[in-house]
């Protein structure tokens, strides 16, 4: 009970430091805009103290935090010696599990001063991790507040209802059958029908992902429920459907049945829709902000794909693999981001499941980074989505306190991307320091020998982060 309160405790700190956040904004940003006389909305959460009210428990980083190039405010008062920390992370990152040994990056994240660098500028196979970019290059082309929406229309000429895909991996059956029902509320005369059911996913290719049929990931379509999962699990690998549009508009033309239609035939896909098609009902994603968030706390590799080819679509770049690859690509450089788009530097898709996508150390700890620059907050779900070690999503079996072990250290205080391929073990996120510093860090590692022995000792180096005074 004490080791659970303990950490508990530091997660608490963790939030303090990195937040607090209500999906994806942070407090202090309403409080400041109360304060300049702008319209905030009330605080969703009953029974907790107004950040206004509530007093100051820890001193911010410095009024640069996060900001771009250069020292922040605060001079770095209480930073980890370089010397010190390197040898204090040579142990794990020596080990024998991580083949060769992992590249690394480590920067504080308020004055953008670099701490430890060992083939910081080597391109490496990132699996998960690249998923940290897949989120910036959304939210900065998109908007935190962008919403993915999957339309019913009608279209009269042919007496068809026509589900249209609008690329939104989140959208689950109950989702499709309010839909369904909302539409068939709608529906011209007395809504009976008959009518014939068609499906529209065009607004991106529907291809394999170059995996191929693989239960960490579906066909990629604009149009599918529950991310073609064939169970009733929600995240991780999972059977999927061979053809998700077609299963989802299966599933909406039941429902339409449910509701009292009469449904002729089976859905045929259309192609686009028609123009003139009139809307029936709209079902809207949750905002971007918090889509970003589930991704990478989950590690969603479906909804991973789809954010990055809304990004392709967004940007003029055809909605298809090579497309992404442009458009991060295009963003990130956009962004100033080191070595995007560089020497050695691919984006091969937004999941990291492609073994030809290539990162380095510190590209990575540049976008944590910017997404912690105080005048970017669009960006922040980026840090704030990071699984929590100890506690939350791909981290929550991992930082056992009670295990015995030195990541134990890190539980609540370290927050994460994941990557696990076979030969592959990465992991990019953040730590606070034992002076309060807000690190931002990154390991990789290719030829791993043991995966388990491997994520340890990345575990290990990431909870010396947190543990190390290192002076």
């Amino acid at each position: 009970m004490g080791a659970a309160a303990a950490g508990l405790a530091l997660a608490a700190v963790a939030v303090a430091l990195t937040g607090p956040w209500d999906a994806g904004q942070r407090e202090a940003e309403r409080r400041a805009a109360a304060e300049a006389g702008e319209p905030v909305e009330p605080d969703p959460v009953a029974g907790v103290i107004p950040a206004a009210q509530a007093e100051r428990v820890l001193a911010p980083l410095g009024t640069d935090a996060g900001g771009e190039g250069g020292e922040g405010g605060d001079g770095g008062a209480g930073l980890p010696g370089e010397r010190a920390l390197a040898n204090a992370l040579g142990p794990a990152l020596d080990d024998a599990a991580l083949g060769a040994g992992a590249t690394g990056s480590v920067i504080d994240i308020a004055t953008g001063r670099e701490l430890y660098a060992d083939g910081a500028g080597g391109p490496m196979t990132p699996a998960s991790t690249v998923k940290i970019l897949t989120g910036v290059a959304a939210l900065h082309t998109l908007g935190a507040d962008h919403r993915l929406t999957t339309t019913a229309l009608w279209d009269a000429g042919h007496e068809r209802v026509v589900l249209v895909g609008g690329g939104d991996t989140t959208l689950r059956s109950e989702d499709l059958r309010a839909l369904a029902e909302d539409a068939a509320a709608a529906l011209p005369g007395d809504g009976g029908g008959p009518v014939s059911v068609g499906f529209d996913a065009s607004l991106y290719a529907t291809e394999l992902h170059p995996i191929g049929i693989n239960d960490n990931i579906a066909p990629i379509t604009p149009l599918q429920v529950d991310a073609g999962r064939l169970d009733d699990s929600e995240t991780g690998p999972a059977p999927r459907a061979p053809d998700p549009a077609t299963e989802a508009a299966d599933e909406f033309a039941g429902y339409l049945r449910d509701a009292g239609v009469r449904v002729t035939g089976g859905p045929g896909r259309v192609g686009a829709a028609p123009e003139d098609a009139e809307t029936l009902a709209v079902h809207r994603s949750a905002p971007l902000s918090t889509l970003v968030e589930e991704m990478l706390t989950h590690s969603d590799n479906d909804l991973a794909e789809a954010l990055g080819r809304h990004v392709a679509l967004a940007t003029g770049h055809d909605g298809d693999a090579a497309g992404l690859r442009r458009a991060v690509s295009a963003q990130l450089a956009e962004l100033g981001l080191p070595a995007a788009g560089g020497d050695g530097v691919r984006i091969a898709d937004g999941s990291g499941l492609d073994r030809a996508g290539r990162v380095t150390a510190e590209l990575l700890t540049g976008a944590l980074r910017l997404a912690a620059d105080a005048r970017r907050p669009a960006l922040r779900p980026v840090l704030t989505g990071l699984p929590v070690a100890g506690f939350t999503g791909t981290l929550a079996d991992r930082y056992d306190p009670d295990g015995g072990t030195p990541a134990g250290a890190g539980a609540g205080l370290v927050r994460a991307k994941t990557g696990t391929l076979t030969g592959v073990n990465s992991l990019a996120g953040t730590a606070i320091t034992p002076n309060g510093r807000v690190l931002a860090f990154a390991f990789l590692a290719e030829e791993t020998t043991d995966p388990v022995a491997a994520q340890a000792a990345l575990d290990t180096a990431a909870a010396t982060l947190a543990s190390c005074a290192c002076r």
